[in-house]
């Protein structure tokens, strides 16, 4: 269907209203429902779990002699420290990757889903707009990967406090912050962690707009973020590395120094919500004039 064709029903449609079509609770409740949220958030709340056994197994990460590997104490080193040290070292852990995955599987998997299942043109043809129908889909999507994100790290606060115990967050670099200031600090990472996704999210969603195969835009997304990662650890790149995001995705470390960090947050900041408004842009304008036939 065309967006003429589109444009045409909605006219003859009476006591049609844009905003009414396809409301968020309906969109949240059509994606809460489907089996790979469920799954998703079975593995992130799993993960915490699967640490605490292997600490346990393997005898904890401080047994060793020194305190880690050539005596020096590394962020691993410290996650039996506190319950806010093992929630951190979760966040470490999945950062780089598999914190990757649900954003790219939310985004990218929510428009070329209803392409595959032939549901898209009917949405449209009921009649949603194709801006609403993105915005729609867009925002449930963010929402369901900023839960993802959450989830990770609260769950490991959680289960890190019960297996060993409320205290201060101890620093790799020496030091402590308090058990009270730990906790604002933790939610800030996981706010810069959400932030620098977006770059992912983008992807994904673009490549949802372009394609009827959920697996290829949820792949491409994840695909083209190792691909960053990579070209990030080319330090022949010098300087040119600043302007990939994976550069800075683990600028949020800075947030758990004594003296609050904000210079490498802000400049992640800037470059992924740089990267993500131009990806969305993308995607909006390419759908508003693509011919949808499934």
């Amino acid at each position: 269907m065309s967006a003429v064709e589109e444009t045409r029903v909605r006219e003859t449609a009476p006591g049609y209203r844009a905003g009414r079509t396809l409301p968020l609770r309906v969109e949240a409740l059509r994606q809460w429902r489907r089996r790979r949220t469920m799954v998703m958030g079975g593995v992130l709340a799993a993960l915490p779990f699967v640490m605490i056994i292997a600490f346990a197994v393997g005898g904890g990460p401080d047994d060793g002699p020194g305190g880690g590997a050539n005596g020096r104490i590394s962020l691993i080193d410290t996650a039996t420290a506190s319950g806010a040290n093992f929630a951190v070292t979760c966040l470490f852990v999945s950062a780089g990757f598999l914190l990757v995955v649900p954003v790219a599987l939310f985004c990218g998997d929510t428009v070329a889903s209803e392409a595959s299942w032939s549901s898209l043109r009917y949405l449209l043809a009921s009649p949603v707009p194709r801006a609403r129908l993105l915005w729609s889909k867009l925002v449930v999507a963010l929402g369901f990967s900023l839960a993802a994100i959450v989830l990770l790290p609260v769950v490991a606060l959680a289960a890190g406090t019960a297996a060993y115990g409320w205290g201060p967050l101890r620093l790799p670099t020496g030091g402590a912050l308090p058990a009270g200031d730990s906790v604002p600090r933790l939610a800030l990472a996981v706010a810069f962690v959400f932030v620098s996704q977006l770059v992912t999210a983008g992807l994904a969603f673009w490549l949802s707009t372009r394609t009827d195969a959920p697996l290829g835009a949820v792949g491409g997304a994840v695909g083209l973020t190792i691909v960053g990662n990579v070209l990030d650890a080319v330090t022949a790149l010098g300087s040119w590395r600043e302007f990939l995001p994976a550069h800075w995705q683990f600028a949020w470390a800075d947030a758990l120094q004594p003296q609050l960090e904000w210079g490498g947050m802000v400049k992640g900041v800037v470059v992924s919500v740089s990267y993500a408004v131009v990806l969305f842009a993308l995607a909006f304008r390419g759908f508003s004039r693509k011919d949808v036939t499934s």
